[in-house]
């Protein structure tokens, strides 16, 4: 049998829904009938740049849909659990197709209090923040997700917390009970930051990105130790280094990203199949579902698209021109005609 998938078939080539295989789950992965799947930055910048994939090539790394068959040696999951994983941009792992596989342990079932457009928006920028700021390969304020690490009475800050990534980083710090959270974003998304956790929403219109760390220290009530970038350019690095206190930390999305004035910077490689995410990975698929389900993290603001998978190169044309804010792009395969 055969699905759709969408192909990327040659470096800088256009984006072609095709035929192909339906993948069969391996030895302790499950294999899943994708609903929908969510738009990241990286997704067009594969195609602009030509990096990270074997062509012809199916990406798309956020996953929701209904579990299709099970492999050898799983337990906990049965044909039909409605399901949410990050993908990987080796074929049969992808998210944009029809069906795709995925090891087990890096799989949550969806909770109860969310629709499968919001749980897709959730796998890869979750795991971004959750790397960067909670694991040993980031800041590494609490790798094993304890439930009674605080960091009350500290402030951090997030440049960029509108973006996907920065909402959650928000969340993750408010997870780890940070007293102020400071973020620099568009004055439209203030309210919904501060639902976030965000005690401060500094306004990009009315503040620039030379003089925001003059600004995010009046805010902070104690000399900032951690940050996170969530945009990962030149003038977003800066700010945050200048807000940061001596020997303070920051993490960053962009892999380019150096240390700088006896301030570390770690650089985020945002994926659980990682071999050096894999622990960490495990642990947080561990615990995102019931975070999910109590409400203590929240899904991104959805934007669903039309015509299936079809529909992804407009909405990968839209984030490329910067016509997306506060919102995550959706793509339901299945629709596809």
């Amino acid at each position: 049998m055969s699905q759709k998938a969408l192909f990327l078939k040659k470096a800088l080539g256009p984006f072609v829904v095709a035929s192909a295989p339906i993948p069969k789950p391996g030895p302790g992965q499950v294999s899943i009938k994708v609903i929908s799947a969510a738009l990241n930055p990286v997704d067009w910048k594969i195609q602009a740049f030509d990096f990270g994939v074997k062509y012809p090539a199916i990406i798309g790394a956020d996953i929701a849909g209904d579990v299709e068959e099970i492999g050898e040696g799983v337990q906990g999951f049965s044909k039909g659990d409605k399901v949410f994983c990050q993908g990987s941009f080796v074929n049969e792992m992808a998210g944009f197709q029809q069906y795709a596989s995925n090891p087990a342990e890096i799989v949550g079932k969806i909770p109860s209090n969310i629709d499968y457009a919001q749980a897709s928006s959730i796998p890869a920028g979750f795991t971004t923040a959750a790397i960067g700021i909670m694991s040993k390969n980031g800041l590494a304020l609490n790798p094993s997700f304890d439930a009674n690490v605080s960091f009350s009475g500290k402030p951090a800050f997030v440049y960029g917390g509108s973006s996907s990534v920065g909402q959650y980083a928000v969340q993750v710090f408010r997870l780890l009970g940070f007293s102020t959270i400071i973020t620099y974003s568009s004055a439209r998304h203030t309210d919904f930051l501060k639902s976030l956790g965000a005690t401060h929403v500094i306004d990009r219109a009315e503040v620039s990105v030379d003089n925001l760390a003059e600004v995010v220290k009046k805010f902070a009530n104690a000399p900032i130790e951690n940050a996170f970038n969530a945009i990962g350019d030149d003038g977003s690095r800066a700010a945050c280094f200048d807000s940061l206190a001596e020997g303070g930390k920051l993490a960053d999305v962009n892999s380019q990203a150096k240390d700088k004035d006896g301030k570390k910077v770690f650089t985020i490689f945002g994926s659980p199949h990682a071999p050096q995410n894999k622990e960490f990975g495990r642990i947080l698929w561990k615990h995102l579902p019931g975070l999910v389900q109590d409400g203590t993290i929240v899904p991104n603001r959805v934007e669903k698209l039309p015509n299936g998978l079809a529909g992804i190169d407009d909405g990968l044309k839209k984030m490329k021109a910067n016509q997306v804010s506060g919102v995550k792009l959706i793509a339901f395969p299945q629709e596809t005609v």
